[in-house]
């Protein structure tokens, strides 16, 4: 099949050995797929994989990886013991992993592993067990930004935010929209949104943000204080940082007032530091990962094939196999629109 490979540290399209379907697993034939951050933050920290204590994933330079694991697939083989629940031709998704004997001998992150070929190739292997039909009427391409806007649900659930306290939500990429959504969804208002990019301000807006200001021109806590006088609420800020740069946790921890929960959503791949001592004084609280968990995964795909969700604004382009390097190097920069959709297959998903 024609994928986008990484080996030895060099990214390509061309063809690589087709996936071949284990014991209870599903052979797919790519119809959507979306670029997310992790994709480059894999290729650009491969030493996070190299020895990786999990199993879960695994840079070897001397091996074929195909990257991507936000995807749908129509349904064109099946392995070993599968079971009559998904017909040849009918479409699918799953949670990015698969599963060693059954999950017996743990998983492997999609995309993120030569045994886990992604979903950047015309191809791709799922197991049954976690695999979800698409109903008919909902476009592959908002399915395809399940994984994406789980993420936002995970931090939304696990925040818990009470009446009178208000969200903050830093940056309007990807992962920040997907925060907008699910707090939105569960109609918490107000919702203050910091980007510098105009453009994300208005995406962020169209997902529900009632508040959205530049940094550049308010910094976030100042639109917190403002709004929370205007309405009379009494809590504190609930920080969803969704940017990942370094030392911005360090920053927000220093204009936080007493209580600010933080999430830290933004991934660091390179490594920060933050000033315990002050952290202290300011009486925060900060979560790290930890998600989506099944349960944010699949709440979101019902709430996509339902119609409570609609991902698409997100994305600004749809590309083929042979764009996707430039694409990448877009998501390396931030530079791109929060989401792009690759058709690996070239057709219209």
């Amino acid at each position: 099949m024609r994928a986008v490979v990484l080996r030895d540290g060099r990214l390509q399209v061309r063809e690589t050995p087709d996936p071949a379907p284990g014991p209870g697993e599903l052979l797919l034939r790519t119809l959507s797929t979306a670029i997310c951050a992790s994709d480059v933050h894999f290729m650009d920290h491969p030493e996070l994989a190299v020895d990786d204590p999990t199993g879960r994933s695994l840079y070897d330079p001397d091996r074929d990886i195909v990257l991507g694991h936000e995807f749908v697939g129509e349904v064109i083989g099946h392995g070993p013991g599968c079971t009559d629940r998904f017909a040849v031709g009918s479409r699918v998704t799953a949670m990015p992993v698969r599963l060693v004997d059954g999950g017996a001998g743990g998983m492997r992150i999609i995309g993120q592993h030569p045994d886990a070929q992604g979903s950047f190739g015309e191809l791709l292997v799922v197991s049954e067990v976690a695999a979800k039909p698409v109903p008919g009427d909902v476009a592959s391409d908002a399915v395809a930004l399940t994984d994406a806007f789980a993420v936002g649900e995970f931090y939304v659930r696990s925040a818990n935010i009470q009446p009178g306290e208000i969200p903050i939500v830093i940056g309007a990429g990807a992962i920040g929209l997907s925060a907008v959504a699910a707090l939105a969804g569960r109609a918490i208002e107000p919702i203050v949104v910091a980007d510098y990019k105009p453009d994300r301000l208005a995406l962020a807006r169209e997902f529900g943000a009632h508040v959205a200001v530049n940094p550049a021109e308010k910094p976030a806590f100042d639109a917190f204080r403002e709004v929370r006088a205007e309405r009379g609420l009494p809590g504190p800020a609930v920080v969803f940082e969704c940017v990942g740069a370094a030392g911005l946790i360090q920053n927000i921890v220093e204009s936080a007032e007493m209580a600010t929960r933080i999430y830290c959503a933004g991934g660091w791949y390179t490594g920060d530091t933050l000033d315990v001592t002050t952290a202290t004084r300011q009486g925060v609280t900060i979560q790290f990962g930890g998600g989506p968990h099944p349960q944010d995964w699949y709440g979101t795909l019902d709430a996509i094939a339902a119609g409570r969700l609609d991902p698409l604004p997100s994305v600004g382009r749809i590309i083929g196999l042979d764009e996707v390097p430039d694409a990448l190097e877009l998501a390396r920069r931030s530079d791109g629109p929060p989401r792009i959709v690759v058709h690996p297959n070239g057709d219209v998903a």
